[in-house]
């Protein structure tokens, strides 16, 4: 069995995309079409940047997003591999949960394209600047994690909560500035090898982002999802859904919810699926790998991959 991976914010690099619209007019079209239903030239600022425009999390998600669809597209429209034929599950880290509702069919490119710009600025503006932070525990299982976020939170009202478990040694917390420097500041103590604080402009997946998941429950009323040609792990439950009204539970919750990356790998694995594919990036697979034991990982980023694994798929 077979599933489709994509990847979440992080994962966008100037020049993305450059060489594949390059050498294919069916990326070229992804490009443009996120383009028109933007009113913005999204696809100049993933070829040329400059780099903290790309990383503006209204523009690094739908940015991430089309990079992975524009392979989809690729592979369906030049090579014949129908995801909906070849996979058995599909499944996305945070954003790419959009991605991968996407390449399903549960979202049109469009769509997919102004949800994501909506709730890149909807996760922006829940917590200003400077209130919220996170960091990255390396080294530690998600239980050692929730210990230290506790330890961590000392005053009344704070929030310092597991915001990603991505894999067996690696969970990000997310909440309130003062309780994430302290957890990095402790971390040792928790017999974690290595705390850092995350370069983002605002605390993921966490209860500050209340203000985000009622303009997604809002925006996700108006842009209901169809039901998708293959199965969605959702990140807050690491479990399969294909209902449109779960799909959209799950979406809303998932703005402040965990991703459940680590148990949604190794949920799919349990299941049968012994090979993962990730679409437009190379960060997922090795979270994959250390999450399920004896799975197949693979990226697929260029021309040359989509070739190669329409040889072999």
């Amino acid at each position: 069995m077979k599933a489709f991976i994509f990847p979440g914010q992080g994962s966008q690099t100037v020049g993305m995309g450059a060489a594949l619209a390059d050498t294919s007019a069916h990326a070229r079209e992804v490009f443009e079409e996120v383009d028109d239903a933007l009113g913005q030239k999204l696809f100049a600022i993933m070829k040329d940047g400059p780099e903290d425009q790309l990383t503006l999390t209204e523009n690094a998600q739908p940015a991430i997003m089309a990079h992975s669809m524009a392979i989809v597209r690729v592979l369906e429209k030049e090579f014949g591999v129908s995801l909906a034929e070849k996979g058995d599950y599909v499944a996305g880290h945070s954003l790419g949960e959009y991605s991968a509702l996407c390449a399903a069919g549960a979202f049109s490119l469009s769509d997919t394209a102004r949800l994501l710009k909506l709730r890149g600025q909807a996760m922006q503006a829940a917590v200003p600047v400077g209130v919220g932070a996170m960091c990255a525990l390396l080294g530690a299982d998600v239980e050692k994690a929730s210990e230290l976020a506790k330890a961590a939170t000392e005053a009344e009202g704070e929030v310092c909560t597991v915001a990603n478990d991505n894999d067996p040694t690696q969970v990000v917390l997310s909440g309130h500035v003062a309780p994430i420097e302290r957890a990095v500041a402790i971390a040792k103590e928790f017999g974690i090898r290595r705390a850092v604080m995350l370069p983002v402009s605002a605390p993921f997946h966490c209860e500050l982002m209340e203000p985000a998941a009622a303009a997604m429950d809002d925006a996700l009323t108006k842009t209901m999802p169809n039901a998708p040609r293959l199965p969605v792990f959702a990140n807050v439950t690491a479990q399969p859904v294909a209902d449109p009204a779960e799909i959209r539970k799950h979406l809303v919750a998932q703005v402040m919810g965990r991703v459940r990356w680590r148990e949604s790998a190794a949920g799919m694995a349990a299941i049968g699926v012994t090979q993962f594919i990730e679409l437009g990036g190379k960060v997922l697979g090795p979270m994959v790998k250390r999450s399920a034991d004896g799975v197949e990982v693979r990226s697929i980023v260029t021309m040359a991959d989509c070739e190669t694994l329409a040889k072999e798929i």
